[in-house]
């Protein structure tokens, strides 16, 4: 048998001898064959004629191999053999099962194509052109109108069709498209007085189109709606005198300021409504549906690309995050020289649709510019939001894609949404658990119908009146209805409520021609709490300072946050138990609200609790130097202050509703105070708590009121110092940012002082209120207030206004 094998090795050796022997001859004939045509000085087709034909031969020679390999696979293999062999001549559509061909609609978009031209010209002209004139304004760039719109002959191509049969209603169909456009547009602008065009534009993005509810008369259908899951990717080409223009930064200006106008018409949660049947109402289909919400934390980053230079070279970066989520984004602060940045960031997202939808977060490198965009790009990651719809909570590192390295990390947990009230309490006190993070526990939508009989804002001139519809922090604006006092506008928002009980939803009608009101409506968000199933479909509400006619059509729906358990969890909750499992321990109760009385008598002057629901119980108190001072009466506008202090480590919210030592808010006080104080300096709200287990103070400040105004050319630039006492020292100085010509500053900035418990009962906070439009640069005290922490037990959240009073001189 070593005989053999010595053979065999021999014998391979004696191949690879003459193989090599045959390649080297072979070699030597091309090359001498090349130097023959050369030195007889023949034609070059003596050469190229036996290539082409060697070429041919191969290509030949392949296909018949091919040919016999597929005949011979039939004839010995099943059909799958066959189907798998020739897998790389099917079209790309073969691969996606779900996703169908639609050739047959395309044909359809070309013949229709003309017509389309029109509606889209309309629909920018009118929709598109305003916004992103107003957005471009932001960066000094005026002027921008769209002369001519000239969408071109080849029509939209759509790639495939995906149709769900699944886990879909009975009266609707849903469908996703994948849009993609690349025509012979002809789009041409003026922006500050220079003549531009676009061209090359291209768009590409998966649209999803609903189709209900199904009625039994024609057309079947009731209305669709159509919207992009996502932000869909913009391209195109500057070309004329705009073309000097196309530098690093106004490109991606024009095309941001595209892309969010597109993302507010039409990319959830936003969706373009269109009515096919006069039977559907259409509140059915312009009111906001969220399936729930996505409670987003981003921790920290590691090991991000260094991209800015020093003197050795590579030196560090200062990144930020920007998280996206369909029309929704967030942008974190910049971190200065730090490639491992902890950020600690919390924000939330209305999730519409929880099928296709994805969390991308950006990181780029913070880079000081002249108003263009000049930061580094550090890499992205997306996520699937159906994957943590499934886990319920999420804990993941995810690597920075188009990027050398870096990775991020997130904390992310799925909220489904109840019309149960008793979840109300639960959900508050998880807001109440997390630091640094002002949460939601309630979700509104609002649809607004219309407005009737507004007051004329000139006389013998009917308004053009629009609305600004405002809750918390978030603000949105309706477009302007046209000469009239019967505007219409079936429009939808969503609002995320922090506390429903006493927060507070407001809607203005404005004129634009004068820019005064034409009515206000205040409508407490607890007054839903008493409602059925927490709605009201199509009321007409009185508008406040107005006519005794003017009313407002609106419908709005209040849903419960509830953090949502893993669908397995589901399916074991539905499967029929055995004997032998174990029974889950039950949830600990939230513990109800302490009651609190309507009125306080203080000083001899009388406080008024302001206008709310019967259900959420307030206690309205003052504190001046430390001494309780009389509260304002708002006059029935009650704008609820946030909820302050997440006391605890954001790393152990799971643990700490059943702790005893968690925070508890056991003021809640009124936002808005009309006084500005007893030395008419203004006030100041104040949250404060101290945390037992972490021998720590938390002071929030939360905004000022009611500074005085001295020369109406010269409004404050308001910023808060604190100081820890006795002992005034740098190490305990805290600062706010810095609120631009502003009286009314809101900060809701938290601060943290280590002090032990027994020395807090002799330890006072220093607040004072400076402006930064001091004499040559100096910050002048406006006021100030000193907090004895020995007057209240601070063990309990407590949120209180205190008196502005002047600044008290020290050695």
């Amino acid at each position: 048998m070593a005989a053999a094998s010595k053979q065999a090795v021999g014998g391979d050796d004696g191949l690879s001898i003459v193989s090599t022997i045959y390649r080297f001859f072979k070699k030597v004939s091309i090359v001498g064959a090349v130097y023959l045509v050369g030195y007889m000085q023949w034609s070059v087709a003596w050469l190229i004629t036996p290539v082409i034909l060697s070429v041919l031969r191969d290509q030949w020679r392949k296909e018949s191999e091919y040919r016999r390999e597929l005949a011979k696979a039939a004839a010995s293999t099943s059909e799958k053999d066959v189907v798998l062999a020739r897998l790389s001549d099917l079209p790309a559509w073969v691969f996606f099962p779900d996703v169908e061909r639609a050739e047959w609609l395309n044909r359809i978009l070309l013949q229709v194509w003309p017509n389309v031209n029109h509606f889209v010209r309309a629909l920018v002209k009118d929709s598109i052109e305003p916004a992103v004139a107003e957005s471009l304004a932001n960066y000094k760039l005026t002027g921008f109108k769209f002369e001519r719109m000239i969408l071109g002959t080849i029509a939209p191509r759509v790639g495939g069709i995906k149709v769900y049969d699944k886990n879909v209603s009975r009266d609707e169909i849903m469908m996703d498209i994948d849009l993609f456009y690349a025509g012979d547009c002809d789009i041409s602008f003026v922006l500050q007085g220079i003549r531009g065009g676009i061209k090359d534009l291209q768009i590409h993005g998966m649209v999803r189109v609903v189709m209900r509810p199904l009625i039994s008369k024609m057309p079947l259908v009731g209305g669709l709606q159509v919207f992009f899951l996502d932000n869909p990717n913009i391209d195109f080409n500057l070309v004329g005198a705009a073309d000097v223009l196309d530098m690093p930064g106004f490109s991606d200006i024009l095309r941001r300021c595209i892309v969010e106008q597109v993302a507010r018409l039409m990319v959830l949660p936003n969706k373009l409504p269109i009515k096919l049947s006069d039977e559907i109402p259409t509140v059915d289909l312009r009111m906001p549906e969220p399936e729930g919400v996505l409670r987003i934390h981003l921790v920290k980053a590691q090991d991000l690309m260094k991209k800015d230079i020093s003197m050795l070279g590579k030196g560090k970066s200062d990144p930020y995050a920007i998280i996206t989520v369909g029309a929704q984004q967030w942008k974190t602060k910049h971190i200065d020289n730090n490639v491992n940045p902890q950020w600690d960031f919390w924000c939330e997202a209305i999730i519409s649709s929880r099928k296709g939808q994805v969390l991308a977060c950006e990181v780029w490198d913070w880079d000081p510019g002249m108003g263009i965009q000049n930061d580094d790009y550090l890499g992205r990651c997306a996520l699937d939001i159906a994957q943590v719809v499934r886990a319920g909570r999420l804990d993941t590192w995810q690597t920075l894609q188009q990027a050398k390295h870096g990775k991020i990390h997130l904390r992310l947990s799925w909220h489904r949404l109840s019309t149960d009230v008793s979840d109300l309490n639960i959900a508050l006190r998880e807001t109440q658990v997390i630091r640094n993070a002002e949460l939601s526990s309630a979700v509104l939508s609002v649809y607004i119908d219309s407005c009737k009989k507004l007051p004329n804002a000139r006389a013998a001139s009917k308004p053009d009146p629009y609305l600004q519809v405002t809750l918390g922090k978030k603000t949105e604006t309706t477009g302007v209805v046209m000469r009239t006092d019967d505007p219409v506008y079936e429009i939808g928002y969503s609002f995320l409520v922090q506390n429903p009980e006493i927060d507070v939803l407001e809607i203005k009608a404005m004129d634009q021609k004068t820019n005064s009101a034409l009515g206000m409506l205040t409508y407490p968000v607890g007054a839903l709490l008493k409602q059925k199933d927490l709605s009201l479909l199509t009321q007409p509400l009185n508008l406040q300072r107005a006519g005794p006619e003017t009313k407002i059509i609106i419908s709005m729906q209040l849903k419960i946050v509830k953090e949502a358990i893993r669908e397995s969890d589901i399916e074991q909750e539905e499967a029929p138990k055995t004997p032998t499992e174990p029974s889950p321990p039950p949830r600990p109760a939230a513990p109800k609200p302490t009651p609190a009385p309507p009125a306080n008598s203080v000083d001899g002057a009388t406080s008024t609790a302001p206008s709310a629901p019967a259900s959420a119980p307030a206690e309205v108190k003052s504190v001046q130097n430390g001494a309780p001072a009389a509260a304002d009466d708002t006059s029935g506008e009650s704008v609820p202050v946030e909820q302050l202090i997440r006391a605890e480590d954001a790393t152990q919210d799971s643990e700490l509703p059943s702790r005893s030592d968690s925070p508890k808010l056991v003021h809640r006080t009124s936002s808005i105070t009309t006084s500005a104080g007893e030395a008419g300096l203004g006030r100041i709200l104040i949250s404060l708590r101290y945390s037992t287990q972490h021998q720590t103070l938390y002071v929030v400040v939360h905004k000022i009121m009611n500074i005085p105004l001295k020369d109406p050319t010269n409004v404050p630039d308001p910023y808060v110092k604190l100081y820890l006492l006795p002992g005034r020292s740098k190490d305990s100085k805290r600062k706010t940012a810095v609120i631009k010509d502003n009286c009314n500053p809101e900060y809701d900035e938290q601060f943290e002082y280590v002090i032990p418990l027994a020395e807090l009962h002799s330890r006072q906070v220093e607040v004072s209120v400076a402006t930064h439009k001091g004499f040559l640069g100096g910050s002048p005290v406006i006021g100030q207030v000193i907090v004895n922490l020995n007057q209240y037990d601070f063990r309990e959240a407590r949120t209180l206004w205190f008196d502005l009073l002047p600044e008290t001189t020290r050695d």
